[in-house]
């Protein structure tokens, strides 16, 4: 069996944890290269996966490195070029969220994939969960009616101690950009991607000085859905928490803990199949099953679940939060976006 070679640019945390231990177990994939800036880093993290060729420069190793695809875990103000550098060397690409800081870097980038017709994931994934995976085919079967409101939050520490990621210049926002992007994203993705009317959001810095700490956010869709989203590193409670909550015109499901009730006659039926996974391994399997999904998409055996062009409406919505919060106003959407 022929294996997908991947590359991966940036060897932070997710690509310690998450990114380069997944593509270890793949029977189907080998890392022929890495890159990273950091030459410490770069020596140790190359040696622990016994990974043999090492760049400080990744333009180094796409000239280089015979590769199907890179993996681009580097902080987000370096998304845009990395990315437009990997897809115009053809190479397919799975960059961590966000994309970019802004909707027209997004879209420069997904614009170069057009152009070199190239697979273009983002790592979204909540999406990938299988209790999430489960929960959607629930709503499209239609047991609980048609979704028209979806609550859902986030509170937890921020996801990287690393200087840039409370830096706006370099992340390009804060707890939105962390949290509230993979809150939007799986919300937007449940509810079979309604138009946008308008949002509203407040942000709060109560910890940190450049970007917001909490946000809070009500989002008007097509049909009369409404999207409420809170996220945050700071709130003063006593344990982290996640939620999701969808509620239908027959019914109402959640996620953390999954449960499924349905209206049947003026009473509501339990529905919920027996389901025990703990978060923890869920939250593994969303890694481990976006990753089969780039690996498929490369080889042709799959779409991507998880495409550019979704996020270029992501990021229209998440500017839109964040001028609502800057000018303290609702922001409405114009029909065409």
């Amino acid at each position: 069996m022929e294996k997908t070679r991947i590359g991966v640019i940036g060897l932070g945390g997710v690509a310690q944890l998450v990114h380069l231990p997944n593509l270890c177990k793949m029977p189907d994939v080998i890392i022929p290269a890495v890159a990273e800036i950091n030459n410490n880093r770069l020596s140790a993290i190359a040696d622990k996966f016994n990974v043999k060729e090492r760049y400080k420069d990744y333009k180094e190793m796409l000239s280089k490195s015979e590769l199907d695809g890179v993996i681009i875990s580097t902080p987000t103000n370096t998304h845009k070029q990395v990315a437009i550098d990997c897809l115009t060397a053809g190479k397919h690409v799975l960059v961590e969220k966000p994309l970019a800081r802004s909707a027209e870097e997004v879209v420069a980038i997904v614009s170069t994939a057009k152009k070199y017709k190239k697979n273009l994931m983002v790592g979204m994934n909540l999406r990938y969960r299988p209790d999430a995976m489960l929960l959607k085919s629930l709503i499209n079967s239609g047991e609980i009616g048609e979704p028209f409101y979806l609550k859902c939050g986030w509170i937890r520490r921020q996801s990287s101690e690393s200087n840039w990621f409370t830096q706006k210049k370099a992340a390009g926002g804060g707890v939105i950009l962390d949290l509230g992007i993979l809150l939007l994203d799986l919300s937007l993705w449940l509810m079979n991607f309604p138009k946008i009317s308008s949002v509203s959001n407040q942000n709060f810095s109560l910890v940190t000085k450049s970007v917001e700490d909490t946000s809070i956010s009500f989002i008007k869709c097509s049909g009369s859905k409404i999207i409420t989203m809170e996220m945050s590193w700071s709130l003063p409670v006593e344990k982290d928490s996640f939620y999701f909550n969808v509620f239908g015109s027959k019914g109402n499901a959640s996620l953390n803990p999954f449960g499924v009730q349905k209206k049947i006659e003026n009473q509501f039926v339990d529905l919920t199949p027996s389901y025990s996974e703990n978060p923890t391994k869920l939250f593994k399997k969303s890694y481990e099953n976006e990753l089969r999904n780039f690996i498929a998409a490369i080889k042709g055996l799959s779409p991507i679940l998880s495409s550019g062009e979704e996020a270029i409406v992501r990021s229209k919505v998440i500017d839109a939060l964040y001028k609502s919060a800057e000018k303290n106003k609702e922001i409405i959407f114009s029909k065409n976006k």
